[in-house]
């Protein structure tokens, strides 16, 4: 039997290429679909009509793209939808995104149920992104809000998405744009192309135009060619990544998210209350998000719970991905793993570090297999800021629990996506609101991987993809 091909989407037209890509099984190795690849040149010809895909948004109004996407949502997560060349059904899709990523199925499930939210709530998410806008003025261009002229002007006729392969929950930042009518170019993340494409087939057959989206997958050249062709892109990436585009205003880069939680010096005695927070923090979804808490940082007691997170996480080992209890994400390529364990290692040789998750372990880290590799809950002990691992993120449940005192940590934590700082202190908190390093703040006992979709995400996204101008009429 033939493996099912993903086609390029030129503005929702299949286009199969003679360049091809198979994806394969991270355990088995065997073989679940082929994939076309698209070029560079491509991309350049294609932008050329990305007017169109805002021209056909444009002719349906903002309320009624909402109902559609809507609708959308229970289709991507209840009906069995076009798979390329076949069909899928939603347990299909859920096995077989787990079987490139190396995400247990049950973080699948609860990743679709997120995308599932962010499309059946769009009208208040839009409502409050907005402010409340009168969607008609982003129609039109402009229009009269409260007695006063206000324009509203596109930066860009599509939003171009360079995809990760890490997590699907990233795919919640663009399920708005449609409604926001404007079109969308997708370079789906290698290992990840079933999101995009089923998410698409959901959009079409609920009503959208297929004008209004492209889909392009291929290689990091593709990606590099999507940033150069259209006018407003969201990409994600490493630190070196968010520097390359730091102060591009057609680029918002979405790097490591080097969440925290802070316990103030009036709460810090009382850590035990929050120990449930501080787990889920650094361990749900397997660890691999931007808002997965990577540091604690407290002003005294930093032993004590460091030994508490190690003695609740040091144990969790690696299970098969179909085990609904399944704790950790596998590393499909063994040498990203093991180039992370090495960094560690060599980071722990430092004074005053401790990996105090070791005692607790019953083995080592690094657990490899055949063909992928884990790596096991690490919490380190870092005696000052100024260690290598104090403020340090990776992919999979690691954080470092960082002695600093409070008068000092807000400028020692650096730049940070998500921020839970539990304290009652009110000079404090009116120092951490001040606090321009911290994009999500989480004021109080809130786990800092419990996002709300009616505020932004690193940046409104109306923002980035509309201006608003003066504009006078005579």
């Amino acid at each position: 039997m033939s493996l099912p091909h993903f086609p390029i989407l030129r503005w929702g037209e299949p286009y199969e290429s003679l360049d091809v890509e198979t994806v394969v099984h991270f355990a088995t190795g065997e073989e679940l679909c082929q994939v076309s690849q698209a070029n560079p040149g491509l991309i350049a010809r294609d932008m050329r009509q990305a007017h169109r895909a805002r021209q056909a948004l444009r002719a349906i109004p903002c309320d009624e793209l909402c109902r559609r996407l809507g609708t959308a949502a229970g289709l991507f997560i209840k009906s069995t939808l076009p798979l390329g060349s076949a069909r899928q059904s939603p347990e299909d899709f859920v096995r077989c995104q787990s079987a490139t990523t190396g995400l247990p199925e049950h973080m699948c499930r609860f990743n679709m149920e997120k995308l599932h939210y962010v499309l059946t709530n769009l009208d208040a998410i839009l409502g409050s992104l907005t402010r409340g806008l009168d969607r008609g003025i982003l129609t039109r261009g402009y229009g009269e809000e409260r007695g006063v002229m206000r324009s509203m002007q596109a930066n860009s006729p599509v939003l171009g998405m360079v995809l990760p392969s890490n997590s699907p929950g990233t795919h919640g930042l663009w399920l708005p744009v449609p409604a926001l009518q404007i079109g969308l170019v997708l370079k789906p993340g290698p290992l990840e192309p079933w999101t995009p494409f089923r998410m698409a087939q959901a959009f079409f057959e609920a009503g959208l135009p297929r004008e209004s989206i492209g889909l392009y997958p291929g290689g990091a050249e593709v990606g590099m060619a999507v940033v150069n062709h259209v006018p407003r892109t969201m990409i994600f990436g490493s630190k070196t990544t968010v520097e390359q585009y730091r102060g591009n205003p057609a680029v918002q880069v979405h790097g490591p998210g080097f969440s925290k939680i802070i316990l103030g010096d009036d709460c810090v005695d009382e850590w035990e209350k929050y120990l449930d927070l501080m787990v889920d923090s650094i361990a749900l979804n397997g660890g691999r998000g931007c808002i997965n808490c990577s540091g604690i940082w407290v002003s005294r007691h930093s032993r004590e719970i460091a030994e508490a997170l190690a003695q609740r996480l040091g144990p969790v080992a690696p299970l098969p991905p179909d085990d609904p209890k399944a704790p950790l994400a596998a590393f499909t390529i063994a040498a990203q793993a093991e180039g992370i364990n090495g960094m560690i290692e060599n980071a722990l040789a430092e004074s005053g570090v401790e990996d105090v998750t070791a005692k607790y372990r019953g083995g080592e880290r690094l657990v490899r297999e055949q063909r992928c590799a884990y790596l096991r809950p690490t919490i380190v002990h870092c005696d000052s800021p100024k260690r290598s691992l104090a403020n340090t993120e990776f992919m999979f449940p690691f954080a470092a629990v960082v002695e600093c005192p409070q008068s000092d940590v807000l400028k020692a934590i650096g730049d940070t996506l998500v921020c839970t700082v539990i304290s009652n202190d009110e000079a404090f908190r009116c120092a951490v609101v001040d606090a321009t390093n911290i994009d999500r703040l989480n004021l109080g006992a809130v786990p800092t991987t419990r996002l709300n979709w009616l505020q932004p995400h690193e940046g409104n996204i109306i923002s980035f993809l509309y201006r608003e101008r003066a504009l006078q009429s005579g």
